[in-house]
């Protein structure tokens, strides 16, 4: 069935519209040769969505060159204003970008366990109202929250999981509220940590790929084909439960302790590396535990082989990673096992702080444990992963919603 004119004008608009989005400002002749349009059709488009509000002249292109073919038109940064949330056990980190994903303002709070649900929700979204001030942001179009836990991939909701505070989920509904009119979505922050890598970070080349997360917790995201695998249950990547030899028990269903957590945990981490003689963190979380082995990293010499004695503090950095390798090996062959993914990214803290010494040694490991040839690479974004994963969520839903053909609203 021939689409309407209509409809042909409006998927005009968005090819446009994800062009500009994609390459930057560019004039009408330059539009008409990335979209293969007619001339006429690329005027009346520019048009329409400079009268919407949607695009306006920018500057010139060239120094020599006036008149309306030298226009160069853009996106109106300002039509939208979105929030990224990154959920934390104990507090909230959030940041206000305009509809090209430029940062207008960053906060963060601290959330105590002694603060409440109502206390804790309404510190967060105190959060996000005051970073919104800052910004200059009347209106939030899209909030996009990543948030440890399982989402229920019918309703979207995160699910009570075993160690996480009741404010987590009650932090959605609240934002709705407070903020009419915009759309709030909540997503795992290990898959938002994935989908920033595949966009900016470390899988750029990869359609197929697993990322761990190595910080307080463990995690896993799954990307086969370019596409974020969520599971039945939006359970797919909840590694931390994966039981692996090494641990004293079992996992259960309501907790990891036993499972893969309890070998690469922060509290894992930690515990291994004094065991070594290594100083402990002044914070036992996957902040403290990337400093750990950050530091152990800058012990090592280039190109030196783990020894597996010796003193001196150089000695027991470089054993301590070597074990630490081993534990991270045991659940990525698992991984590997099942997925054959072809490349594996330490996320995370942790996975960033160890970098390339650290995935050289797991990938080492693997290639005695595996025939599946994997490559092991270290984080682009560590931590900063799941903050930028959310609002690239974000931003991605406010444009399907702006630059939807009437037609065919998005839902």
């Amino acid at each position: 069935m021939p689409a309407t004119p209509s409809t042909a004008r409006a998927i005009n608009d968005r090819l446009a519209l994800r062009l500009l989005q994609q390459e930057g400002p560019l004039t009408a002749g330059r539009l008409k040769q990335l979209t293969g349009l007619s001339r006429p059709t690329v005027a009346d488009l520019v048009d329409r969505l400079t009268a919407a509000g949607l695009i306006t002249v920018v500057g010139e292109s060239g120094e020599q060159r006036r008149g309306p073919n030298a226009r160069l038109y853009g996106i109106v940064a300002d039509r939208a204003h979105l929030a990224a949330l990154d959920v934390r056990t104990a507090g909230v980190v959030v940041l206000v970008s305009d509809l090209l994903g430029r940062v207008l303002a960053e906060g963060a709070v601290p959330i105590g366990g002694d603060a409440g649900t109502g206390g804790a929700v309404e510190q967060a979204v105190a959060a996000v109202e005051r970073t919104a001030e800052e910004a200059g942001a009347h209106r939030l179009h899209t909030v996009g929250i990543g948030a440890p836990g399982l989402i229920d991939p019918v309703t979207g909701d995160l699910r009570d999981s075993a160690g996480l505070p009741a404010w987590h989920r009650s932090l959605a509904t609240a934002l709705q509220e407070r903020l009419p009119g915009a759309r709030v979505t909540v997503e795992n922050e290990t898959n938002l940590a994935a989908l920033a890598e595949q966009r900016e970070g470390a899988a750029r080349d990869r359609e197929t790929f697993v990322l761990l997360w190595l910080g307080h917790g463990v995690g896993a995201a799954v990307v086969l084909d370019g596409t974020l695998r969520r599971g039945a249950s939006g359970g797919t990547g909840e590694i931390g439960f994966l039981p692996v030899p090494g641990t004293g028990s079992l996992p259960s269903a309501r907790d990891c302790g036993g499972g893969f957590h309890d070998l690469a945990g922060a509290a894992a981490l930690i515990s291994l590396a004094t065991r070594y003689g290594l100083p402990a963190p002044p914070t036992p979380d996957g902040a403290g535990a990337a400093a750990l082995v950050g530091k152990a990293v800058a012990d090592m010499t280039p190109g030196e082989a783990v020894p597996t004695a010796g003193p001196g503090a150089g000695a027991a950095s470089h054993r301590f990673l070597g074990v630490l390798a081993d534990r991270i090996a045991v659940g990525v062959a698992s991984v590997v096992a099942v997925l054959d993914p072809g490349c594996v990214v330490l996320g995370g803290e942790v996975g960033q702080a160890g970098g390339a010494v650290l995935a050289g040694l797991v990938e080492e490991r693997l290639r005695a444990m595996s025939p599946l040839r994997t490559e092991v690479r270290a984080s682009g974004l560590g931590g900063a992963a799941v903050l930028r994963g959310a609002l690239l969520t974000a931003r991605d839903r406010a444009q399907d919603d702006l630059f939807a053909p009437p037609d065919h609203p998005t839902p």
